[in-house]
């Protein structure tokens, strides 16, 4: 069984060819999406990948609770598509709607860092069916100012470090382009 991370910027084309791989695959798809509409942007940034994804795929909405999901619904036979980890860390970090100081060291809420770890504990088990990972790399650019987004990016490489130590196979993609940092080409 494989698994596989799909790192890239925004627009980069990230999604796309994790949707290629999956459909390759030949196996059933289950998309686990971890965004929610919350607002009209985000809505029609969700209504874009529904209409590019074939109606035979099962689609999962999951914001939080992403290991329990995937013990759930990885087996033989099946690819799960997860899109994507960033706006999943986003949801953990904001879960409690609490307010983050504009300076200083922020302390990540409980379910954080729960399910942060039930996730690494989840990618240590031998692998019970195929996944691919699809994320924002954001930690290529200028080092924001806030606190919030200093951590958010901090957050992010580390996630995408030991999500990427796990995986068989990682890939980056810059403008359709895909890059193979472990594992086989596409």
């Amino acid at each position: 069984m494989t698994r596989t991370l799909v790192l890239g910027g925004a627009r980069s084309g990230k999604s796309a060819l994790a949707e290629r791989l999956a459909h390759s695959s030949g196996k059933d798809v289950v998309y686990v999406a971890t965004s929610h509409a919350g607002d009209a942007e985000m809505a029609a940034r969700i209504a874009h990948h529904r209409a590019r994804r074939p109606q035979t795929w099962t689609t999962v909405e999951e914001p939080t609770a992403l290991a329990a999901t995937l013990r759930a619904l990885c087996g033989p036979g099946r690819i799960v598509l997860v899109d994507c980890l960033t706006l999943w860390l986003t949801n953990l970090m904001f879960a409690t709607h609490q307010e983050y100081p504009d300076v200083g060291t922020i302390a990540l809420p409980p379910l954080f860092v729960r399910e942060r770890e039930a996730l690494l504990e989840w990618l240590d088990t031998p692998p019970a069916g195929d996944v691919v990972f699809v994320s924002n790399e954001v930690g290529m650019g200028i080092v924001p100012s806030g606190a919030v987004s200093r951590t958010f990016v901090d957050e992010a490489g580390r996630l995408h470090q030991d999500v990427a130590a796990r995986c068989a196979r990682v890939l980056f993609v810059a403008a359709g382009l895909p890059l193979a940092l472990k594992g086989a080409p596409c």
